[in-house]
């Protein structure tokens, strides 16, 4: 194994009714848990996403509402997901952008805080896209020389990801192969939230990255005009960001 770990890496894969992060649900979750001696231990659940699976995503996944009928829902798995997170690095392949973001949504919904300064991340596409821009199937044909069968099921896909994620840290000299750097090094840019709404300015103070404050800080925002974070939490957006605005409007009280 090319990577150095000092803790367990959990690699993690969501198949899911589409791609808002804060309205869509999960439909099959597969984590593989990779631990510092390289050994492995693996888990996939269905889920039931209690609403209807769209059929343009149904043939993407080829999971449709009969198979997910009879499944636990994701209140009823959120404790054994979060069990086997627990104490680990997160991994995934575009897993920053959209597969973390909405596990968090998930775990809000259901009550189960998520606290992403607990969890470093690594994106194995940001890796791919930073030097061989591609997809996952591509990805793993240059990577391991294999061809990727049943893409787009959450156990291939994430099996698929660690192989890559692992031979990617073996060919490139200059991809650090600990979690720590490596997490930055699949960072684009830094947000204070997970789907991006809330950046940093040189000073590392948090800034609106939309809106009519757009560039300006949060807490400076919030101590001038509280109406706006009444109207931020009342909008729509991501659960998880909203969480960060509280945090954040709670401590410009200071």
């Amino acid at each position: 194994m090319n990577l150095k770990l000092h803790k367990p890496l959990c690699i993690f894969d969501l198949e899911t009714t589409g791609t808002n992060i804060g309205k869509d649900r999960i439909v099959e979750i597969c984590i593989l848990k990779v631990n510092p001696d390289a050994s492995r231990e693996s888990k996939t659940w269905k889920v039931n996403p209690e609403m209807p699976i769209p059929l343009e995503s149904s043939q993407i996944h080829g999971i449709y509402d009969e198979d997910v009928k009879d499944a636990p829902t994701f209140k009823e798995i959120a404790p054994k997901v979060m069990e086997m997170l627990a104490g680990s690095d997160l991994g995934g392949f575009n897993s920053n952008r959209f597969d973390v973001p909405l596990l968090a949504e998930e775990l809000l919904r259901v009550g189960i805080d998520f606290d992403l300064s607990k969890f470093r991340l690594v994106d194995a596409q940001t890796i791919f896209h930073k030097k061989e821009p591609r997809n996952l199937g591509a990805a793993y044909q240059f990577y391991c020389g294999k061809t990727l069968e049943n893409a787009h099921s959450a156990e291939a896909d994430v099996m698929a990801t660690f192989e890559v994620l692992d031979a990617q840290v073996g060919k490139y000299d200059d991809i650090p192969n600990e979690i720590g750097p490596l997490s930055e090094f699949t960072f684009h840019n830094k947000h204070a939230d997970l789907a991006g709404f809330i950046g940093y300015n040189e000073k590392l103070e948090e800034i609106f990255n939309f809106g009519k404050y757009k560039g300006q800080c949060v807490k400076v925002i919030f101590q001038k005009d509280l109406g706006y974070f009444g109207w931020l939490q009342n909008a729509d957006f991501p659960l998880y960001t909203k969480k960060v605005f509280t945090k954040i409007q709670l401590s410009s009280r200071f």
